[in-house]
């Protein structure tokens, strides 16, 4: 005889509209701030396509690899998230100020690592068989990179502890400001004047280095001036390095930076492979990465802000409460990732006219982008679950998928489709080739992690009974 499984027991109505409230006030402050920086890659790619079709394929290249290495690093200190949030629902405030600071041991670590990388990029050059004449225009465009990184990834620690204590507004008024820096920069030192000799694409490197300095310091200034900060006691000597929490830290960022990694290199390789086709393809996919890149920062900033919340009242010890804030954030993903694929769709001809004077490259650019619609419907799923089950310290399991699904059957089933054909279908040397392999691979990862999800949210809906706060 089957039992049946007790209700989900549901918060009071108020605390419904609460959450939905606070979640998407949030993450529209979120998102404000992450287009902002997002921006600054727009800024790089319009101006590099405007100075030269040689410009804009360095660039292309150069921002996959920076990418592939940051984004993964920025990956395992973003997980920090949900442990601070938990802290602040416990009301631990002076614990999230230790916590911090031993995570300055942990972002100066990976900026380390990183900037090792960026330096010698000669081996992932050769790797992906990038033309020749692109090598010294990205080696000198990833070697200004490599002195940004630091600056990069200490920023994104603050950046993720005010996300954490449900204050993005700060961090959100630092990124617009510098946003008009930043296009001011990248147009001087690229096209040149003023005394300044024209740079070409590395004076976009140039002008972000400089942007991220004038970032962090403000942010700097803005943890000693302002009062939100003052109960996490912030500016204390700085202990020595505690190895059971920097251990934690590392069991829960690093094979969440690895998912970050594998899901970002599984876009990102696409440039390299793409470059052996000519100028002509990997101008057009850097259009096509560059707006999928910004489409994925709406449910990005909605799984920022939905994650705070489950993490928060995970801490209160209300998981009734925090079953209802994720299922409120994936409610509010999938409506918008339905409502960004469709005007993507639509308008497709137009948004690629606007990053390139180039006909051939605005031609091809507008057919990647009908996929690139397609792309995000499910990539805005699948990114959500992800820092959803990361509340739930459920970080291998996704690692697992992706690496099985984006590297194996996405990007290695597009660069076997596009160079070597598979089965009965010949080669099909076409950057669409890779958008379109990696949009499936993605459809799988996204049910995959919406059945996990779902699953883990049956599991602990039922762990305690729902009290007001």
């Amino acid at each position: 005889m089957n039992v049946p499984s007790p209700a989900v027991p549901q918060p009071p109505m108020p605390q419904r509209w609460s959450d939905l409230a606070t979640i998407a006030r949030h993450a529209g402050t979120v998102l404000v701030g992450q287009l902002a920086v997002m921006a600054f890659g727009i800024t790089d790619t319009i101006v590099a396509g405007r100075h030269a079709e040689a410009s804009l394929a360095a660039l292309s290249v150069a921002s996959a690899i920076f990418l592939s290495i940051s984004v993964g690093l920025v990956g395992v200190l973003q997980a920090l998230l949900p442990v601070w949030a938990q802290l602040r629902g416990a009301q631990q405030n002076t614990r999230m100020g230790v916590s911090f600071r031993q995570s300055l041991y942990l972002g100066l670590l990976a900026a380390a690592l990183g900037a090792a990388v960026l330096q010698h990029p000669e081996p992932l050059l050769a790797a992906a068989q990038v033309p020749a004449l692109l090598h010294p225009m990205v080696g000198q465009y990833l070697g200004v990179l490599a002195l940004a990184l630091p600056l990069t990834l200490l920023f994104r620690l603050f950046s993720t502890l005010n996300q954490a204590i449900g204050h993005p507004r700060l961090i959100t008024w630092i990124q617009v400001l510098a946003l008009p820096l930043k296009v001011l920069l990248s147009v001087w030192w690229t096209f040149g004047g003023l005394g300044v000799p024209a740079l070409g694409a590395v004076g976009c490197a140039w002008a972000t280095l400089v942007v991220y300095a004038a970032m962090l310091s403000l942010a700097v200034w803005l943890s000693r001036t302002q009062e939100i900060y003052l109960p996490l006691h912030l500016w204390q000597r700085l202990e020595r390095p505690d190895v059971l929490q920097l251990w934690r830290f590392l069991r829960l960022g690093v094979p969440a930076g690895l998912t970050v990694l594998v899901e970002v290199t599984s876009f990102t390789l696409m440039a390299l492979f793409i470059a052996r086709q000519g100028t002509t393809a990997a101008g057009a996919h850097q259009i096509a990465a560059n707006l999928a890149a910004v489409l994925y920062m709406v449910p990005l900033s909605l799984a920022i802000a939905a994650s705070a919340r489950i993490s928060f009242w995970r801490g209160a010890g209300q998981e009734a409460h925090a079953r209802h804030a994720a299922l409120t954030g994936f409610g509010l993903v999938a409506l918008m990732a339905c409502v960004l694929t469709v005007a993507v769709w639509g308008f497709k001809g137009s948004i690629a006219s606007l990053y390139s004077e180039h006909p051939a490259v605005v031609a091809l650019a507008a057919q990647l982008l009908g996929w690139v619609a397609l792309y995000h419907l499910l990539d805005a799923v699948q990114c959500f679950c992800l820092f959803a089950l990361r509340c739930y310290g459920i970080t291998v399991a996704p690692l697992l998928v992706y690496s099985v699904l984006l590297w194996c059957a996405g990007l290695g089933g597009g660069y076997a489709l596009a160079y070597h054909g598979v089965g009965p279908w010949p080669a099909q040397p076409s950057a669409a080739t890779f958008w379109i392999s990696s949009g499936l691979a993605l459809a799988l990862c996204a049910v995959a992690f919406a059945w996990m999800l779902w699953r883990c949210l049956e599991r602990w809906g039922h762990k305690s009974p729902v009290s007001p706060r």
